[in-house]
């Protein structure tokens, strides 16, 4: 029965997250800057996870090195907020929440590069197929909505999301409990946001009671909601059946964008979509993948063996 609740948790954090546009589409419509809609965002976010901690009694003391580092953890956040943000001008919103998806195969990388990690065929495969997908969805076209400037922001908003899972992995808040280190990671967007408003002309007034509204949606289901969806799934299920119930992500936001904001969809798109969300699939399974196919081989020497010993040796 855990492992059920899982699963539907996974489909539950992907689906939340891709209703992002959903609430800040009509916001930006509406004349706040992007600064003004993620220092709300982050600050009510920060408030419901504050109250969180609070009512299952969890310390908020943390050390003076664990402060430096989700701090700039959180400027790492910032960027990938900040450039999905903004890439919403550019770009239908089913396909910056795609290219946002790349993170996987972009943590696969840098962990290939600068942590030791034995390169594998999955991992090429995932790379060639992601590049191809994002040539794809750059030369769609302007007439279809795709600009390729606007490409290339949420390219660097994957990248800034990948760095920051990197580097809480591989620093001292790793062991962190998950709605703690989230909590000071959005606490420290909302103060970012907020000077970063303020120079920018001003952190601006909420226009009206919808647009309350949304930002209050913003923070609460693609926000807290999936990142405590993501935690109970992950206990349930396992980090790599998450990461695939992913997939869901900018499926929902692809079908927001179409069905909501009548944005466009070609087969060029859908192609593009299409590899980005096999290579992702293959960075994700990949341990899967290996150790069925190690498995197998395993397997099949065995028999070989059996017919014929001492031809095939283990390696």
């Amino acid at each position: 029965m855990s492992r059920l609740k899982g699963f539907l948790c996974g489909v539950l954090t992907s689906a939340t997250f891709g209703l992002i546009p959903l609430f800040t589409l009509p916001l930006l419509a509406a004349g706040i800057e992007v600064p003004s809609v993620l220092c709300y965002r982050f600050l009510f976010s920060a408030l419901l996870l504050g109250l969180i901690l609070a009512a299952v009694r969890e310390r908020f003391f943390i050390s003076r090195k664990q402060f430096f580092t989700l701090f700039w953890l959180s400027l790492l956040y910032t960027g990938s907020a900040l450039f999905l943000f903004w890439g919403y001008h550019y770009l239908p919103s089913g396909v910056a929440t795609t290219i946002i998806f790349l993170y996987p195969v972009f943590v696969a990388s840098l962990m290939m590069l600068f942590f030791g990690e034995k390169p594998s065929a999955f991992t090429f495969a995932a790379i060639v197929l992601s590049f191809a997908g994002v040539a794809l969805l750059s030369g769609a076209g302007s007439a279809q909505g795709v600009q390729f400037t606007g490409v290339l922001i949420e390219v660097g908003s994957a990248l800034s999301y990948a760095l920051y899972i990197v580097g809480v992995n591989q620093s001292c808040v790793k062991s962190m409990g998950a709605w703690k280190l989230t909590f000071y990671v959005f606490l420290f967007d909302a103060l970012t946001f907020f000077f970063f408003a303020l120079f920018t002309g001003g952190l601006q007034p909420v226009p009206s009671a919808s647009a309350g509204l949304n930002l209050l949606l913003l923070a609460l289901i693609p926000t807290v909601v999936s990142n405590w969806s993501l935690v109970y799934a992950i206990k349930n299920i396992g980090s790599t059946f998450s990461a695939v119930l992913g997939a869901f992500e900018p499926v929902t936001a692809m079908w927001v964008g179409v069905l909501v904001f009548d944005e466009p969809f070609t087969p060029s798109l859908f192609w593009g979509m299409a590899l980005i969300l096999c290579a992702v699939g293959l960075v994700v399974m990949s341990p899967v993948l290996k150790k069925t196919y190690r498995r197998g081989k395993l397997v099949y020497l065995t028999r070989v063996r059996r017919i014929h010993p001492g031809l095939f040796p283990y390696h």
